[in-house]
């Protein structure tokens, strides 16, 4: 295995931090955050790997099972963290995108281990034949609707993918309000969750108290993002953190995450965002300043 700073200070030093600061009276819950489920890679970086095997998702389930987790929907995991209760160690399994590798690998395995999951689709890239996103096969709506008949939770994530936070407010409505309609239309029942497509601008509060309106304005209950971290009560609802599970995940690693050992990683990626819009804001800053300066030098 690679070397990985990451999961050096998570195995060394937070993992044993985090076990000894867990209480039953504040919960947690991994919610893992899956793409495609397929042999080979999508991207160099362990961190941004998106592609998990199917031999290693199904060592994975094999393992929660092992260790007595407990596989629900976000809407039952929300109500055990706000009532306190730890009798159960609980986990959420979600997939982003929507590919076809959930219906024809995922779910088999899913199902031989007794868990259910929540898939978010873009709806613009669901279709009644298998679509194309990102040079891989999208479930078809009819897979949909069998997938949803067995016990397959699904939510919205954006009808076409794009980066929101580029976006004006009413097409950021579009995007959100149409996904959950079309979704809605196709299985006949509501669609409750959002998954936020791309780095989650958590420092852009502007942004982000505009989007929650939105959701809760297009009849939304609960949402999760690319925040790392396990979920406690006291996670917004509409932007729960969770954890990016790949191939890259060996079984102590795995465990670590599923237990707090990962959530220290966030303070990292907040500060990094923070320094990302610093430098966009300064670069800015200087755009306009050159642009008065020339329009001053053309007037004069």
């Amino acid at each position: 295995m690679a070397f990985r700073l990451d999961r050096l200070a998570t195995l060394g030093v937070f993992w044993p931090v985090a076990r000894s600061l867990s209480s039953d009276d504040h919960p947690r819950i991994p919610i893992l955050m899956y793409h495609s489920v397929q042999d080979g890679s999508s991207n160099p970086q362990p961190y941004y790997e998106t592609n998990v095997s199917p031999r290693t998702f199904a060592r994975q389930m094999k393992q929660l099972r092992d260790e007595g987790y407990l596989a629900v929907g976000i809407e039952d995991g929300l109500k055990l963290l706000h009532k306190g209760d730890a009798s159960q160690r609980v986990v959420i399994i979600t997939f982003d995108d929507g590919y076809r590798d959930f219906y024809e690998v995922a779910f088999p395995i899913l199902l031989d281990f007794g868990f259910n999951a929540t898939v978010f689709l873009i709806t613009g890239v669901t279709a009644d034949r298998p679509e194309r996103f990102k040079n891989r096969e999208c479930l078809t709506w009819n897979e949909v609707r069998v997938l949803h008949s067995r016990g397959i939770n699904f939510g919205s994530h954006t009808a076409t993918h794009p980066e929101l936070k580029f976006l004006s407010a009413k097409k950021v409505e579009d995007e959100i309000g149409r996904s959950k309609k079309t979704i809605e239309d196709q299985i006949g029942a509501p669609v409750r969750s959002f998954s936020y497509p791309y780095a989650f601008p958590e420092v852009n509060q502007t942004f982000v108290r505009q989007l929650k309106d939105t959701l809760q304005k297009c009849g939304y209950d609960n949402g999760v993002t690319t925040i790392l971290g396990t979920a406690s009560g006291f996670s917004d609802r509409f932007f729960l953190p969770r954890l990016p599970i790949n191939n890259w995940d060996d079984p102590r690693f795995f465990r670590a995450k599923l237990e707090g050992g990962y959530d220290w990683l966030h303070e990292v990626q907040y500060l990094y965002k923070h320094v990302q819009r610093m430098r966009r804001a300064r670069v800015m800053d200087a755009s306009q300043l050159r642009n008065s300066l020339k329009q001053n030098k053309i007037c004069n």
